[in-house]
């Protein structure tokens, strides 16, 4: 299966995450719902890394690739678009 959009997730305020097509369930610290949040509504990677470096006292850099490593994550998991969080 290629997921080819958000439509099939529900992420809740606390950070469940059920995915509809497969059944899956996740619980998500602050740092993946805000990024999965982030994902969802469309922002690109840099919106999101620089969203990160405000939150947490890291660098635009450390915050690019901590988002890389939890976005290869959710497509290995294929719970993200293979296009999304595009640099």
């Amino acid at each position: 299966m290629n997921r080819s959009d958000y439509s099939g997730l529900a992420l809740s305020e606390s950070g469940f995450l059920f995915d509809t097509e497969s059944g899956a369930a996740f619980t998500l610290n602050n740092t993946g719902k805000f990024i999965l949040r982030r994902l969802m509504d469309g922002d690109d990677s840099a919106a999101i890394a620089e969203g990160l470096a405000g939150l947490y006292d890291v660098t635009g850099e450390e915050a690019m690739h901590d988002l890389d490593q939890f976005v290869t994550l959710l497509r290995k998991m294929d719970l993200i678009p293979a296009d999304g969080a595009d640099r």
